[in-house]
């Protein structure tokens, strides 16, 4: 189906995909900058958003078929022929409402359009082919679980092995499907303009599937309905659209009315805001990122929500105490810098982009801004650390080499009540003695893959 600005959704999905792999652009960013312009209907919106995820989430997949059936070989094709025979074989796999006969004859339009007759003649027979042997596509069991999880789940073998290794082969297998499972939506009430019931009740009376979050007191979870970012209460200040594990940062804060609190990467300002929600706008948020620019979408977040206890700061977090004062914050929050496997389900390229070299140097700035944030709490003040990722490297190793080298900090085992009760119910273990921390895997909840960590600083 053409839009109104003569551009199909599948057309508009091979221009975004070939964007993610030339320029590095990120997909979800993407998404919402192509779609917002390209005219497409609701249907087709829909249609290309899973072309662009699934076709990358099942890039190793995928290419381990077309390579049966590209005689010359993969390497050898023009970048957007084979990223069209990419995303035309996942709809003939992976997507039992689209009939093989329209991946097959809308890949070759799109072909006719943009190359020679020897690349339609080339895209139609390996997709006739494909077409013709779909039941047939299937997976070696080689005895290596690595290479079998990776191909099985369309990952990195080097992932494979390190998430086998950490966590053991039945654990890394669900942490591998659940990161290319749909990702859920979830919003956060805002508890100073009204209570999560009553906004529970209004979602549902406008159509939303929506339902109490289990583990997070602020937290709605949307099984089908719109953008929820598009609509008068979010507009209004209503609420946030944030993952619940997200939400599970601030709540583990569990600041007071009154508090000085710092959130030292804070952009875009969801945790931030989330905090002073919590303190009933009393006291002061300082929110601080290394970006100049990420500066206005802090400020336009707490605007948005009616906020006025959050202030900003720009700068590097390492140079916070020199500028706000060693020991003088009740609450610091350093939601770190980190690999983000976490939240591979809503950024699938981040499997692609991400080298094992990469843990070692992000661990390395963690550790960095670690030290620098320990200074800035107060005695009896309470330190928390997250990351948007599972990887023990960033997190448990981090947390343990801290406390080594900082003795007058310690694990703290005493969370809000409110999130223990969360955890029982979800299947969530309790946080570690060792740590005072939590590992929120993608399989567990549903949620995105967090750590959290809190360490009370002694008196």
């Amino acid at each position: 189906m053409l839009t109104r600005r003569g551009t199909t959704a599948r057309e508009a999905a091979l221009d975004m995909l070939l964007r993610v792999e030339r320029e590095g652009a990120y997909s979800n960013i993407e998404l919402n900058r192509t779609l917002r312009s390209a005219g497409l209907s609701r249907t087709d919106t829909g249609l290309a958003t899973e072309l662009v995820y699934g076709t990358i989430q099942r890039r190793l997949t995928l290419d381990y078929w077309l390579a049966r059936f590209v005689a010359r070989g993969l390497d050898k094709l023009q970048p957007w022929v084979l990223t069209l025979l990419r995303m035309s074989l996942y709809q003939l796999v992976y997507l039992d409402r689209v009939p093989p006969h329209a991946a097959v004859g809308e890949a070759v339009k799109i072909a006719k359009k943009r190359g020679h007759p020897g690349v339609v003649s080339l895209v139609n027979g390996v997709l006739r082919s494909l077409a013709g042997c779909r039941d047939e596509l299937t997976l070696p069991d080689d005895p290596d679980p690595a290479r079998r999880l990776s191909l099985k789940h369309s990952f990195p073998e080097w992932m494979a092995a390190r998430w086998i290794e950490s966590y053991g082969e039945e654990t890394a297998d669900k942490i591998m499907a659940a990161l290319n499972e749909r990702p859920k939506t979830s919003i956060r009430v805002n508890r100073l303009r009204g209570g999560r019931r009553s906004v529970l009740e209004r979602l549902k009376a406008e159509g939303y599937d929506a339902k109490l979050s289990l583990i997070t007191q602020a937290g709605i979870v949307i099984r089908r309905g719109g953008n929820l970012a598009g609509t008068d209460g979010y507009r209004d200040g209503e609420w946030t659209v944030q993952d619940e594990a997200a939400m599970l940062v601030a709540e583990a804060c569990d600041p007071e009315p009154g508090m000085r609190v710092l959130d030292c990467c804070a952009a875009p300002g969801g945790k931030s805001t989330h905090l002073a929600e919590l303190m009933g706008d009393v006291g002061v948020v300082l929110a601080n990122d290394i970006h100049p620019h990420k500066e206005r979408l802090i400020v336009e977040q707490a605007q948005r929500l009616g906020l006025t206890s959050v202030r900003t700061s720009v700068c590097d977090a390492a140079e916070l105490p020199r500028r706000v004062g060693a020991e003088s914050m009740d609450i610091v929050l350093l939601d770190a810098p980190c690999s983000g496997f976490g939240v591979i389900r809503r950024k699938p390229e981040i499997r692609w982009t991400k080298k094992p070299e990469d843990i070692d140097e992000i661990a390395a700035v963690q550790h960095r801004l670690l030290a620098a944030a320990s200074a800035l709490v107060k005695p009896g003040g309470l330190l928390v650390y997250s990351t948007c990722t599972f990887e023990p490297r960033e997190n448990e190793e981090q947390i343990a080499k801290f406390l080594a080298s900082h003795s007058e900090f310690a694990p703290d085992c005493v969370w809000p009540q409110s999130i223990l009760d969360g955890f029982l119910a979800a299947g969530i273990p309790e946080p570690s003695p060792e740590t005072g921390s939590v590992t929120l895997l993608p399989h567990m909840a549903g949620t995105d893959g967090f750590f959290i960590a809190r360490l009370r600083k002694r008196w």
